[in-house]
């Protein structure tokens, strides 16, 4: 019987209002997009075990010696890989890393554009009294989305789920895979096993190292949707490249509010670059 390990991360976060009650995305308080990643791994064993010798091998690296994020107070790189917290040259071993494992990692993810989530629950909340916008329900929305696409298929399933916030949520989690699935016998003619069929579980990345290789394709996809100012220039600055060095291993894109109707899917024959999702103006050059 073969089983497929999965291991779930997000990126961003789903909040859309700050705390007067008014809309928050385009203040750069929070992240524009919200997104959802699905890593698949062939052999988690071997890649924990990578990963864990690497980060041995640098903690006693005397180039990093006196390191903040390589204290053990700090519950950062001392611990566990986190792209948002890990020096570059940290990012550059683990991508490398990464990359080596070829085809034994398959990314997926699942992208939302939050300006456009806030004109839709404004437009609910102008047609139904009583209607509030609850966090949780955008995860869950992209949880379906990940599950319901034609992927690897296997006969058990192994789901690893970061954990977020203090509460439970292994039901809710339990509930969006099993609407997806629904969706996918609708598309596909066929389902993908029974409930069954699925083991689900909520870690974190010190429990499950996983993980943070799910994390690092994340922060890649992150960076390549999330834009950053030149301080100097006010020129808006987008990173390719670290989404660049994984992108053989990416089975898909699926980017909700690109384009019309039910968003645009990126993979090899139609690539996520700059110029496909984030194109010049018509009638605008560059800047030499």
């Amino acid at each position: 019987m073969e089983t497929q390990f999965l291991f779930i991360d997000e990126a961003g976060t789903p909040d859309i209002f700050g705390r007067d009650g008014e809309p928050n995305v385009q203040t750069g308080l929070t992240s524009r997009y919200f997104m959802l990643g699905k890593l698949e791994v062939e052999d988690p064993p071997d890649l924990a075990h990578k990963l864990n010798a690497l980060r041995t091998e640098l903690l006693v690296n005397p180039y990093f010696a006196g390191v903040e994020s390589f204290k053990p107070e700090r519950k950062k790189t001392a611990l566990y890989f986190h792209a948002k917290d890990d020096l570059p040259e940290v990012r550059l071993n683990v991508f490398n890393l990464l990359r080596s494992e070829g085809e034994r990692l398959r990314f997926h993810a699942v992208v939302c554009d939050k300006a456009v989530i806030v004109k839709d629950v404004l437009r609910r909340n102008a047609a139904r009294d009583g209607y509030r916008y609850q966090e949780n329900d955008l995860y869950d929305r992209l949880m379906q989305g990940l599950f319901k696409g034609f992927h690897t298929l296997a006969d058990h399933y192994n789901v690893c789920i970061a954990r977020r916030g203090s509460r439970d949520r292994t039901v809710a989690f339990r509930t969006a895979i099993e609407n997806a699935d629904k969706d996918f016998e609708r598309s596909f003619g066929f389902r993908r096993g029974t409930s069954q069929d699925w083991t689900i579980r909520v870690s974190s990345p010190e429990q499950d190292v996983c993980l943070q290789a799910a994390d690092y394709f994340l922060w890649a996809l992150q960076r390549f949707y999330e834009p950053r100012t030149n301080t100097q220039t006010g020129e808006i600055i987008r990173e390719d490249r670290y989404l660049k060095s994984v992108w053989p291993q990416v089975g898909e894109i699926h980017d909700l509010h690109h384009s019309t109707g039910h968003g645009t899917l990126f993979n090899h024959n139609h690539p996520l670059t700059i110029a496909t999702r984030f194109p010049e103006p018509k009638g605008k050059t560059k800047k030499p």
